[in-house]
């Protein structure tokens, strides 16, 4: 769970809803279900940014975008690089 104030989704704005939604549609089906899910079912990553839905959006579309099954890298070899940054980083995620 984040130490900062986040917004529930339930209690989500049109704007910060638009946004998580926006940024949601990049991803492959995969990453549907959240690893840190917080209790209404959003990524805790995810709501750690929903003080601010345009940091959010751009944020979070980033990655939904590099990850698009239309550039020429495959699915495995996007894993693979977004892992390797992942360790390199000491992320847990």
């Amino acid at each position: 769970m984040t130490w900062i104030t986040t917004v529930p989704f339930s209690e989500a704005d049109d704007q910060l809803r638009q946004a998580l939604d926006a940024q949601r549609a990049l991803y492959p089906e995969e990453y549907a279900q959240p690893v840190h899910p917080t209790p209404d079912g959003t990524s805790e990553i995810v709501a750690s940014h929903s003080l601010i839905p345009a940091a959010l959006y751009h944020a979070f579309a980033t990655f939904g975008t590099l990850m698009s099954p239309d550039l020429p890298l495959t699915r495995r070899q996007h894993e693979m690089i977004t892992t390797v940054v992942s360790a390199t980083n000491r992320c847990v995620y």
